[in-house]
């Protein structure tokens, strides 16, 4: 029997998984939105279930549906909306509503009825009823029952184009239209309990044009015809929900940006708060008295190096801008105003960690409140008795709700038990020429030793500004572990969580430092007595996959190499994937071809293993099919065959989410690293055919 959940794909596949948290006005309470492996293994379906916020209690599961529930969220007294597709059948076209569950008891209903459904709820407000939902029109819809009308059309028709009139027109693994987004304002406050008893249906041309149904309140349209401008960075509103502010896209030649808008819910009257060409001004918060935003400041990078990214505070109306924190060299990733409002909260990467930090709004200095080894996320602050709330997690601790006091994290029940491991985590570092100090996590197995030393994996990740410092479902390094390899997961030059210039240090660089500080850290590593250095291997996705075909070219210490969803054509890649501009604006043109990994595909020695999703429009699918091309160029034999391989997925996007389809390829790449790891025979999954 497996020790582990993890030595065993159809046992990991299986665990449920926390993938979000929401906290009730008076912060008694706690939502968590839960996915759970359908019964036929092919796909998740989520639930809400409800915690007690002080950590008593049992737990109780709230919905259940076939399509279900995503985006929780409460309303001022107490109610909870989430957005789910239900009632209805497994049809695909059925669209997801928002859904309202009475704080009171009861069954949830529907309280809207778009016909393009709603994308999700961009905010609530804390002391009305009031919701913000981001919801599509079609772009010539002047109304709700207009743009039921144009899409009953298309469908009639048969009709899939989309006509573009700006860029970009993709975004990660999915096509931009031909709807456009909206933010709507939706006044819950005195609903009746009705039911929406008929979902329409959008082939019905007589139901189509149907006006909205009178039993509902009415989705308010704040951005009438907005090109693409609702997709927004961020939105907040004020506690009475008189006011939203919205990050908004504006578009800048092959880039985009985003300004602060203020919009007037009553009048809809949209006041421009922020807005400077070069610079993006994203997700504001607005604090407990609705008077004072804060927001995020980023000056676009150019090749010359990165930007920092800045916090800022400024009245409700923009006056007083001024920034806070302006020493303090970390990137927030979430921050929202500490119960007095005296401070913000904010969760920032920080030495392969992300620990939560207090920002006082004074200009006094900025204090750490977590030292744990975790990454915190989906922060909630309690306005009542200052306690902050997030979701937890480590490299060998799955996502997990706590409540973080004076005396530190205490975790709250939870539908999703954290699994035991298969080994052990430590830290390793090493010091690079150029002085820095370059660290990252091994993850050991717990057979491990001088006498039994363990093969080693270099894990490189993606971003590049990222760290390795919080639980992935999709890239879980624990598989490998159990499959006995030691796991080094490092964060080389570009990696965040270490200041700007360790950033800066392979800004338009992505061969130099990046490369030198993975192979020097790998070196430190196979210095261990517990380490295996005739046994190593490397792998990446993104821009760890970039990684990978340099590592390919410019060493044959691997002795295989996996790369997946990777950049291999830099000149090919700028000009194909979705947003263009921002490729443009961080290399030169000689910093293009001085990095571009193709250009050494003679030079490869160790066997890759290649993969690639066909709906991935961040790394387009034409980069795995020039490096296939090449590598069969030069490498094929006489009679075609080949040591390196391609895993293609026509239906999956840049991560590979389908639960069966995420175990063919851990299958997949244990299987290539066996055969040349261990010299093991290489073994067709069965999947493959």
């Amino acid at each position: 029997m497996p020790k582990t959940p993890f030595e065993s794909l159809t046992d990991y596949i299986a665990l449920p998984r926390v993938e979000g948290l929401a906290l009730s006005p008076d912060g008694t309470r706690v939502i968590l939105t839960v996915a759970t492996l359908k019964s036929d293994e092919t796909a998740y379906e989520r639930a809400l279930w409800e915690v007690r916020a002080d950590g008593s209690g049992v737990l109780r599961r709230l919905t259940r549906s076939a399509k279900g529930e995503s985006g929780a969220a409460f309303l001022s007294n107490g109610d909870a909306v989430f957005v789910s597709a239900r009632p209805g059948s497994d049809d695909d076209d059925e669209a997801a509503q928002l859904w309202l569950l009475p704080a009171s008891g009861g069954e949830a209903r529907p309280v809207t009825r778009l016909t393009g459904g709603v994308s999700g709820i961009a905010a609530t407000a804390t002391a009305s009823e009031r919701v913000i939902l981001a919801a599509d029109l079609l772009p010539s819809a002047e109304s709700i029952e207009e743009d039921a009308r144009l899409r009953a059309e298309r469908k009639k028709h048969k009709v899939a184009a989309i006509l573009h009139d700006s860029y970009p027109v993709r975004y990660w693994d999915h096509d931009l239209g031909p709807a456009a987004p909206h933010l709507f304002s939706l006044d819950l406050g005195g609903l009746e309990d009705t039911l929406i008893r008929e979902r329409p249906s959008a082939s019905d041309d007589a139901d189509a044009a149907k006006p909205y149904p009178a039993d509902l309140p009415r989705p308010r349209d704040l951005t009438p015809r907005p090109g693409r401008s609702a997709d927004a960075a961020g939105v907040a509103v004020t506690p009475d929900g008189g006011t939203v502010v919205a990050a908004m896209q504006v578009p800048e030649g092959l880039d985009l940006r985003h300004r602060l808008v203020s919009i007037d819910v009553s009048s809809g009257a949209h006041t421009v708060l922020f807005d400077e060409p070069g610079v993006d001004l994203e997700w504001p918060v607005i604090d407990h008295t609705g008077t004072r935003i804060a927001f995020l400041r980023t000056a676009k990078s150019t090749p010359a190096g990165p930007t920092a990214q800045e916090l800022w505070i400024a009245g409700i109306d923009g006056s007083g801008a001024h920034r806070i924190a302006t020493d303090w060299d970390r990137w927030p990733t979430e921050f929202a105003f500490d119960a007095d409002d005296a401070a913000l909260v904010a969760v920032a990467d920080s030495d392969g960690r992300a620990p939560l930090f207090r920002i006082p709004l004074d200009g006094g200095a900025v204090v750490q409140l977590t030292h744990d080894d975790f990454a915190y996320a989906n922060l909630r602050v309690d306005a009542v008795t200052g306690a902050l709330f997030a979701l937890r997690s480590s490299w060998v601790t799955p996502p997990h709700p706590v409540r973080i006091t004076a005396d530190g994290p205490v975790a709250l029940a939870t539908p999703a038990p954290l699994p035991a491991v298969p080994g052990t985590i430590t830290e390793v570092e090493t010091t690079v020429d150029d002085g820095a100090r370059v660290r990252g996590w091994l993850l050991l197995p717990a057979s491990a030793s001088a006498e039994a030393p363990a093969p080693l994996l270099l894990w490189i990740h993606g971003g590049p500004l990222n760290s390795w410092n919080a639980w992935s479902w999709r890239w879980n390094p624990n598989l490998a572990v159990a499959q006995g390899y030691a796991v080094l997961l490092p964060d080389p030059g570009l990696s965040t969580g270490y200041g700007l210039d360790f950033i800066a240090r392979g800004w338009n660089a992505w061969g130099a430092e990046p490369f030198t500080d993975l192979m020097a850290i790998t070196d430190a590593t196979e210095a261990r007595p517990d380490i295996d250095e005739t046994k190593t291997a490397a792998m990446g996705g993104s821009f760890g996959g970039y990684m990978a075909n340099w590592v390919a070219g410019h060493t044959d210490r691997f002795r295989a190499i996996v790369t997946h969803a990777s950049l291999w054509a830099l000149d090919q890649f700028a000009g194909t994937t979705d947003l263009t501009g921002y490729w443009k604006s961080i290399f030169t043109p000689q910093g293009m071809i001085d990095n571009d990994p193709h250009r050494f595909v003679r030079d490869i020695r160790s066997p890759l293993l290649v993969i690639h999703g066909d709906h991935d429009y961040r790394v387009p699918i034409g980069e795995s099919l020039r490096l296939w091309s090449e590598l069969t160029e030069h490498f094929a034999e006489p009679d075609g065959t080949i040591v390196h391989r391609f895993l293609y997925f026509p239906d999956e996007n840049h991560w590979v989410l389908k639960p069966q389809h995420a175990v063919v390829w851990y299958q997949t790449v244990f299987g290539f690293l066996g055969e040349h790891v261990h010299g093991t025979t290489w073994v067709r999954p069965d999947a493959l055919g």
